[in-house]
């Protein structure tokens, strides 16, 4: 299986957009619909603190009445935040978004953000890597 790190550099998009956490939530939407992401690290003083995702926000604001121009992301933001480093395996990061309960992890390395992984990142990979298993035995039990 792949690192983390081999997993960034194949994205297509590798950009990571980022929110402070006294910015306003409406200033977090209007990023995520922008850039069509669906959650933000929030990061303070070059360290991130926590995630903003479209889930907080319906959880957080629209159920709890909130108004999304008066509320500062800190309020909504899912902390403490849960990252992995550049060499831990996509399996490890599976497991950890699965006992979590997360959709995206962030990739952090000596207080870092080097990028940011979805679950839709991690299952892509795992498909991808099973096909390739899957045509080598194949090209095995064939003689190739």
């Amino acid at each position: 299986m792949k690192t983390v790190a081999q997993l960034l550099k194949l994205k297509a998009h590798q950009d990571v957009f980022t929110i402070g956490p006294d910015q306003i939530v409406l200033d977090a939407l209007k990023l995520m619909a922008e850039k069509n992401v669906g959650a933000l690290p929030v990061v303070e003083g070059g360290t991130v603190v926590g995630v903003v995702s479209e889930r907080d926000y319906a959880r957080k604001m629209v159920l709890a009445g909130r108004s999304s121009a008066g509320t500062p992301v800190r309020a909504i933001m899912s902390a403490p935040v849960v990252t992995v480093g550049p060499s831990e395996g996509i399996e490890a990061c599976m497991s950890i978004m699965t006992e979590s309960h997360l959709r995206h992890l962030p990739v952090v390395e000596n207080g870092q953000l080097l990028g940011l992984l979805s679950i839709g990142d991690l299952v892509k990979e795992a498909i991808a890597e099973q096909a390739s298993l899957i045509r080598q035995l194949e090209q095995y039990i064939r003689g190739e």
